[in-house]
């Protein structure tokens, strides 16, 4: 077998042999090259041993490695270079934000500072509404345990603590507290931690789980703060409202309710309502004076910025920033009539056998609201301190809707208070004058449809004023829809001087869930009937019957201007801002919606009709008040079956008005026999007192 050897030659062999290796490499600069081989052979021995069997390792490489698929792990490289840089940009400068701030958030902690809430008095200085505190618990998910069986300990032994459970030790040596039974607030809670997205901002919020914590409840869990992680426990403005309580003994002024409102748990909704800085354990006025209001009461929330360690744990506080109290409000409402005229109101009510009514008293010369009344109402501390199930379910099967404000949210006929009305409008268009007189002998007959009057037989000659004192149908048919030769306004002027006087829109108190009513026009009828217009429907508009509807609101809203000689005010219930100590810091002054669309002369016509109406008409019980006064009687049909709606209003004294008074009863039957007896004890009581501010 023939032995395969190698030769090794070094740089000084080849130079000492110079010319024996000369015709096959050139030396040139300590390098070599390639020369031009003698007679195309090579020279065996170290040729061959030197050369050869690496050009064959060179052609075994080049046939392995392929250059194609080279090109093919570029291409992965790059792919992979590009979604790495991808990943990165998107990291930093996408959502460098977002990660920036969870970053931040699992280091600082910020909590707020309640701002203390604005009390609201009334027009004397009467606190009607309290603050006490409300404790609540809050998660902050972040923080809690990450062991599910750790979380579970934990959560079962502050249910033990709030609901005043017995717990037992864990035989197992460990610090863990078991119960012996779940408590309610257990799966409170638990449902809580379920609502919870993990890995998000969400995670670092509070978020509400119990609030009205007992006392002792609440003491217990800050003294084991420590073994509650992700646990908060803050302190909450809770409203109390002493004139609504049903246990409180005398008068009960339930009817306040209507007109405060009540605060409660902020929901999704409320915070888009709300502007400003809330969080999902805030309180906020859900309705009256405390949801109008909100902003002013509540004034601005501070807060503190602290760090805390990997367990969740306040190390140190790092900035504060102190709550604003909230401006405390004054009412013009007067609460000593207030609660006369719920009083009255509910005596009549019980004489009658009736259930709803409202009553309005105004200052005419400013529209502020004295005393709102709308029953039945209901007990708004029930709902501040969070309502159960069942007496929420009470109050909405009941008939009378006790949680409704009938005062201002009401629609019903206005019957005959709207005449005023009428009478000023055909004043003003030149229908008559204060001396135009038609006889009345029972009613007006069109072809075979008849429009009565009240009385049998009529009231003979009638002018204006004889019409208001009497309520004299037949007068307001001629000069609202005309008769024979004679032009009435027609129902074109009937609606617009009803929308000049505030009808068909809202007058804009400071109340939610306002009305606007309805003054029903041509275009109205034919859109919702798909009925013509008729003289008929002009006639019963003319003496607020058919389809007119109208809020108690509006109606002492038009009283007011027909007594102050015609400015129609925005009606308002809160007078004043004031601080924390009670100085006034801004006074809310009267607004006029409008002014100057009627002439005064002519309201002091219809104002003297209504004094006629004291004096001899359907107001004839007003006469023994010990001020002069004016009013006027209503009665609305609503239903073929149910009884007629009572209405009235009035003003007094009669030569410097202070006051107005709108009255509904409704199902009353008849204006004159209940509504104004309400508004004459009213009144009585009110000028034989010494409550005139």
């Amino acid at each position: 077998m023939k032995k395969n050897h190698k030769k090794t030659f070094f740089l000084g062999d080849i130079k000492d042999n110079k010319d024996k290796f000369q015709d096959l490499f050139s030396v040139q600069e300590g390098s070599f090259r390639f020369g031009q081989l003698k007679d195309s052979s090579y020279l065996r021995g170290w040729t061959e041993d030197s050369f050869l069997s690496g050009n064959q390792d060179k052609e075994a490489v080049g046939r392995t490695f392929n250059n194609k698929k080279l090109v093919f792990f570029k291409i992965i490289i790059f792919i992979f270079m590009l979604l790495l840089i991808s990943r990165i940009a998107w990291l930093q400068v996408v959502k460098g934000e977002h990660y920036s701030l969870l970053s931040e958030r699992n280091r600082i902690r910020t909590e707020n500072l309640e701002s203390k809430r604005g009390i609201i008095y009334d027009r004397s200085g009467e606190a009607l509404v309290r603050n006490y505190v409300n404790f609540v618990l809050l998660f902050r998910p972040i923080d809690l345990p990450k062991d599910e069986m750790d979380r579970d300990v934990m959560l079962r032994r502050l249910s033990s603590i709030i609901d005043g459970l017995a717990t037992e030790q864990i035989a197992t040596g460990s610090d863990s507290i078991k119960l012996v039974a779940d408590g309610p607030s257990y799966n409170i809670m638990k449902a809580a931690l379920a609502k919870v997205k993990p890995y998000t901002l969400e995670a670092y919020q509070s978020i509400f789980v119990l609030d009205n914590l007992d006392y002792k409840a609440a003491l217990q869990i800050i003294l084991e703060q420590d073994s509650f992680p992700g646990i908060l426990l803050e302190d909450k403005i809770l409203r109390e409202y002493p004139f609504s309580l049903l246990e409180q003994e005398g008068v009960n002024l339930s009817s306040l309710s209507h007109i405060l409102g009540y605060t409660g748990k902020i929901s999704e909704a409320d915070l888009k309502n709300f502007s400003g800085k809330y969080s999902l354990s805030d309180y906020v006025g859900k309705t009256g004076i405390e949801y109008t209001w909100e902003k002013e009461l509540k004034g601005v929330n501070g807060y503190f910025k602290y760090e805390v360690d990997a367990l969740g744990r306040k190390k140190k506080v790092i900035s504060e920033t102190p709550a604003q109290a909230g401006y405390n409000l004054s009412l013009s409402l007067d609460l000593k009539l207030q609660a006369e005229a719920e009083r009255i109101t509910k005596e009549w009510l019980a004489k009658t056998k009736t259930k709803r009514a409202s009553v309005i008293i105004m200052d005419p010369n400013n529209g502020q609201i004295l005393a709102l009344v709308s029953l039945p109402a209901y007990d708004n501390n029930l709902f501040a301190r969070g309502i159960k199930q069942i007496e929420y379910d009470a109050f909405i099967n009941d008939e009378n809707r006790p949680l409704f404000n009938r005062a201002i949210s009401g629609e019903l006929p206005s019957g005959s208070v709207i005449k005023p009305i009428i009478a000023a409008a055909a004043l003003e268009e030149n229908i008559i004058t204060e001396n135009t007189s038609f006889l009345s002998n029972g009613g007006l007959r069109i072809g075979q449809w008849f429009f009565p009057d009240w009385r049998v037989g009529g009231h003979g000659s009638t002018n204006v004023r004889k019409a208001i004192a009497d309520s004299v149908n037949t007068f307001f048919y001629y000069i609202g829809g005309g008769y024979q030769d004679f032009q009435g306004l027609g129902v074109d002027l009937l609606t617009e001087y009803m929308r000049l006087f505030g009808m068909g829109e809202k007058a804009g108190i400071d109340l939610n869930g306002e009305s606007k009513g309805l003054v029903p026009t041509r275009e109205w009828k034919k859109n919702t009937k798909n009925e013509a217009w008729y003289i008929g429907d002009t006639y019963h508009i003319s003496i607020g019957q058919g389809d007119v509807l109208v809020s108690p609101l509006q109606v002492a809203n038009f009283t007011s201007t027909i007594v102050n000689g015609g400015r129609l005010y925005k009606p308002t219930l809160v007078r004043a801002l004031l601080d924390e100590n009670n100085n006034v810091v801004k006074e809310i002054e009267p607004v006029i919606i409008r002014q100057d669309f009627i002439s005064p002369n002519n309201l002091r016509i219809v104002r003297e009709g209504m004094r006629q109406a004291v004096l001899s008409g359907s107001a004839r019980s007003l006469s023994t008040l010990p001020v002069t006064s004016g009013g006027k009687t209503g009665t609305a049909q609503w239903s073929s079956t149910k009884a007629n709606h009572a209405w009235f209003i009035a003003f007094a004294p009669y030569e410097d008005p202070l006051i107005s008074i709108t009255v509904v009863v409704e199902e009353g039957k008849e204006g004159s026999e209940v509504a104004a007896p309400i508004a004459k004890e009213i009144m009585q009581w009110y000028f034989s007192s010494e409550k005139i501010d």
